[in-house]
């Protein structure tokens, strides 16, 4: 396992320098799920949930908080997203959200991604909690990471869903 590179020798927080670092081109895929009931289901599948298009709203409310990260997670970079892009799929007991993400960049757009995914499972919670509050976000992982210095990382998938 590497080092964790937020900590300085003194074992404080600090922001990664990443001024020597080459601008490369990187890209993040990130999932994950809301389990909900099939009646929830059926009315985001069928658009008549009360308020509104929920994967549509969900899709847009993703890509700002990808757009937000620097923002919400304290030691993360901020920096100039070229694409982020959302997919959600309705499958047979849950909302599927991948996010991918790219950025031209001294350092990597994991979180971005990761980030988006979180957020629009959580405004797919939001917008059906009137009527399903049981639902459950889980899964939240990142899928692949490519560019920098440490190449490609693709996640295990033949193992089956997270834990």
């Amino acid at each position: 396992m590497n080092d964790l590179t937020h900590f300085d020798a003194e074992g404080h927080a600090h922001m990664v320098d990443v001024g020597g670092k080459s601008v490369t081109h990187r890209v993040a895929i990130a999932e994950g799920r809301i389990y909900m009931q099939p009646e929830t289901l059926q009315r985001i599948r069928e658009g008549r949930h009360a308020k509104g298009d929920v994967l549509g709203i969900a899709r847009v409310a993703g890509i700002m908080g990808a757009k937000r990260t620097g923002d919400l997670i304290p030691l993360c970079h901020p920096i100039g997203l070229t694409r982020v892009a959302l997919e959600l799929d309705i499958e047979s007991t849950a909302v599927r959200v991948q996010a991918t993400c790219e950025v031209h960049a001294k350092t990597g757009v994991e979180m971005e991604a990761l980030t988006a995914v979180s957020t629009a499972l959580l405004t797919v919670y939001d917008m059906c909690k009137a009527v399903d509050r049981g639902m459950v976000i889980d899964g939240v992982r990142l899928l692949e990471k490519r560019g920098g210095r440490s190449g490609t990382w693709r996640a295990d998938t033949t193992q089956g869903e997270p834990r």
